[in-house]
């Protein structure tokens, strides 16, 4: 039975964002646009995948204690390695370099939250907004991974990205803040 459920669709497709993670990085080591376009294929294939592995565990049914587990995990893998990557690639930097701060901030503090409240049986749904934040980030890091070939296709793309990625951090912080004040009534009473 554990087995079964470890192979489900929704479950595979998780683990496929998980590797997605290295392989997106392994295309910085190559130099040229082909592995930008490269390294913007796999991202989007994951990213399309955090869609799909939720909405076929609910329309089939196939819900688990282990998709629950790594499917956050992979989200913010696949976000937090790919901002360090174009921070270290010099995508992102400046003033830019906040907002990359302020997102990897609120997933760290909003995973500690949520684990904490975990423990209290404590549940905090992800909101419309949450969801909207996460679509920006994508969209974001998309256009930042594609930086100088983009450029070439598209003149605006890395202004675009780094645009919406202080979109995404100004939801992320505004996000992040709701999580907190939903949660903050349990800490204290702890």
């Amino acid at each position: 039975m554990a087995r079964h459920v470890a192979l489900t669709l929704p479950n595979l497709l998780t683990y496929a964002r998980i590797l997605a993670v290295p392989a997106v990085v392994g295309c910085f080591y190559f130099e040229g646009n082909t592995a930008r376009w490269i390294a913007l294929a796999i991202f989007i294939a994951a990213a399309v995948t955090d869609f799909f592995d939720g909405y076929l565990a609910r329309a089939w049914q196939q819900q688990s204690a282990l998709g629950r587990m790594l499917d956050p995990i992979a989200d913010k893998l696949l976000v937090s390695v790919c901002l360090l990557l174009l921070v270290a690639r010099g995508d992102i930097g400046g003033w830019s370099l906040i907002a990359a701060i302020i997102i990897l901030c609120r997933e760290i503090l909003v995973s500690g939250l949520r684990e904490f409240l975990a423990e209290l049986r404590v549940s905090v749904p992800v909101t419309k907004l949450a969801k909207w934040k996460t679509t920006v980030q994508l969209v974001a890091l998309a256009l930042l991974l594609a930086g100088p070939a983009g450029e070439e296709v598209l003149p605006g793309t890395e202004l675009a990205g780094l645009v919406a990625l202080w979109i995404a951090a100004v939801l992320t912080l505004y996000t992040g803040y709701d999580y907190f004040r939903a949660g903050i009534g349990h800490l204290i009473e702890e």
